[in-house]
């Protein structure tokens, strides 16, 4: 099976918009546990685990998850997936769905094609915007993937709504858009590693004549733009999520945030959890954007003919 054809008309703004979203939520219930996995592999080493013989020890994306399994049962794998979801579509939608519009932006006027330049400010100015819009999502996310390596007794939140009821009450309004800096920076990052390359590759694949313009071509672009992204933001991920992750006060800023981490684990420490970033980047990059492109293809098959 290769798919559904490509539309003859281009699809619009909003059937991207929408197609974007959609396909990043099934993404996310694909490869979530293996996000999961990347934050506790992350965050360890300074979530307060108990020190005991039965201490919960993470060690390898398989025996991160199957130490979630055994200590915190299956559902801890999808732990935080609402407030995933939720971040999606608002998050992917803005970002994916509208790199297209904003690339057209900067292209200009007369080009026959367009340009990596224009290419690279739009996942900048796409990812940007998506971040500010879509943080406090990301908060509650990565706060409740943490939650579950507190013991029983500590962990801080009981569902999604409290916890962002909590985070306000306790930190402020600021308290959910805590991290911004940083996920701009990652997401910026990460939009131009996946949507650039995926863009580059899948040109270059049809140009060459090597692949046709479906999902086989879609896959090899999505595989190679989740691993350069991967590359290229594990860095910022990692800072990311312990400063989203800690406590009111635990850290200066993102600069102390990033100090702290360096003194304590090295230059290695920006490279905590890449296989399971990767195994994840790669695996949601591939269904993602396989999605994306027969969604839109979908909807240009349900749109009426013009008569």
């Amino acid at each position: 099976m290769v798919g559904l054809k490509p539309p003859e008309v281009p699809p619009t703004a909003a059937v991207k918009f929408l197609s974007a979203g959609t396909a990043a939520c099934i993404a996310d219930l694909c490869t979530f546990p293996l996000d999961t996995a990347k934050v506790r592999l992350q965050i360890q080493g300074e979530v307060r685990i108990p020190r005991s013989t039965g201490t919960v020890e993470y060690r390898g994306v398989l025996g991160t998850l199957s130490t979630m399994v055994r200590t915190e049962g299956p559902r801890s794998l999808y732990s935080g997936l609402a407030a995933g979801l939720q971040r999606q579509m608002s998050f992917a939608s803005i970002r994916i769905g509208l790199y297209d519009s904003v690339k057209q932006l900067y292209t200009p006027k007369g080009a026959e094609s367009t340009g990596l330049a224009a290419r690279v400010l739009a996942g900048c100015t796409t990812g940007a915007v998506a971040v500010t819009c879509a943080q406090p999502t990301d908060v509650v996310k990565v706060r409740f993937q943490a939650n579950g390596a507190l013991p029983e007794g500590a962990r801080r939140y009981s569902g999604t709504v409290d916890a962002y009821r909590t985070i306000a009450r306790e930190e402020g309004v600021r308290g959910l858009w805590r991290g911004t800096l940083p996920n701009i920076a990652r997401n910026a990052i990460v939009n131009c590693g996946e949507l650039v390359t995926y863009d580059l590759i899948k040109d270059a694949l049809l140009r060459a004549q090597l692949m046709t313009d479906n999902v086989p071509c879609h896959f090899v672009a999505a595989f190679g733009a989740g691993f350069c992204a991967t590359v290229v933001a594990s860095p910022v991920d990692v800072v990311k999520t312990r400063y989203m992750n800690a406590g009111p006060g635990q850290y200066r800023n993102v600069l102390s945030c990033l100090l702290a981490l360096l003194m304590q684990d090295g230059l290695a420490g920006f490279y905590k959890g890449f296989i399971p970033s990767f195994l994840r980047l790669g695996s949601w990059n591939v269904v993602m954007f396989i999605s994306y492109e027969q969604l839109q293809r979908l909807a240009a098959l349900a749109r009426p003919a013009p008569s």
